[in-house]
């Protein structure tokens, strides 16, 4: 049993990761100081900033797919978070606030006024924190196979997520994605610490229905069609936020400013590099706002 829940961590966090890793895609980079971390980013074309979160385990290289699309009118800029990546880690515990603090800190060090964040998995947790604790430096929010809550997660991938520790890492060493890892960490012996540290956020409890129901931006939730997050939890996420409380109508005014979309023949694994996801996000990214929630 064990063996399985390891197994399925790591296609959720890990194998797909580790080849979307492998196409580089060439931009600016460096490291913004935020309260004694050292955060990586990179930034790929110009426009209106596009913050790109990572899953766990992985690094902004997850997105080395689509950023050519994302980046053709707009700014993109990825991260690599506390301990992942190109980022070292230092002495606190990983925690999807923290994170979200990060996050709001490089884009005030970037001088970015209000920028557009994306993330996927964890990073859509982080995402989602960075709009609760931080609204005033996010214009549009997208939260790509993330929940608000986290029984939102089929079982398997909490009773997975909850087994990853010291000893878990021990065996992942055998995987191509601790070989990337190990390539750009700027201390691959951490590698340990991080899955120790994420083992211990996963292990606890958490449920943002109230403060989501105050996010004032315009929101885009994306989740694949056979998704690890459960699709009844992507449609409570969405009534949560306004979306799916009455006809839209023929003009549109009883629309919110959610939206949601489910990306058919997806799973958690693929989305975050489909062409679909790119697509989408576009659209949502060039549609003026409406006036909805208030």
């Amino acid at each position: 049993m064990r063996n399985n829940l390891i197994h399925t961590l790591l296609f959720a966090f890990v194998y797909l990761a580790s080849n979307a890793s492998q196409a580089q895609v060439a931009g600016n980079s460096g490291y913004a100081p935020i309260d004694g971390l050292n955060m990586y980013f990179e930034i790929h074309g110009h426009g209106q900033p596009l913050i790109l979160i990572h899953g766990g385990l992985g690094s902004g290289d997850m997105f080395s797919a689509i950023i050519p699309e994302l980046s053709k009118d707009r700014e993109v800029i990825t991260v690599d978070l506390q301990a992942h990546g190109r980022t070292a880690d230092i002495d606190r515990p990983i925690s999807y606030e923290a994170m979200a603090d990060d996050v709001a800190g490089l884009i005030r060090y970037l001088r970015i006024a209000r920028a557009d964040v994306l993330g996927y998995s964890i990073g859509g947790e982080v995402a989602l924190r960075t709009a609760i604790q931080h609204p005033e430096v996010i214009r549009k929010l997208i939260v790509v196979s993330a929940t608000y809550r986290r029984d939102g997660w089929y079982p398997e991938i909490l009773a997975g997520e909850s087994q990853l520790n010291a000893q878990a890492a021990e065996q992942m060493k055998h995987t191509p994605f601790y070989q990337e890892y190990a390539r750009v960490a700027p201390r691959p012996q951490d590698w340990p610490i991080l899955c120790t540290k994420l083992g211990n956020m996963f292990r606890q409890d958490y449920d943002w229905s109230v403060e989501v129901k105050q996010i004032k931006s315009p929101v885009l939730l994306v989740f694949g069609d056979a998704d690890a997050v459960r699709t009844s939890s992507a449609v409570q996420f969405f009534e949560i936020l306004g979306g799916g409380q009455r006809d839209g109508g023929w003009d549109g005014s009883g629309m919110s400013n959610a939206q949601l979309a489910i990306i058919p023949g997806t799973t958690h694994y693929t989305i975050f590099s489909s062409p679909r996801l790119a697509s989408v996000v576009t659209q949502f990214l060039n549609m003026n706002d409406h006036k909805g929630r208030q």
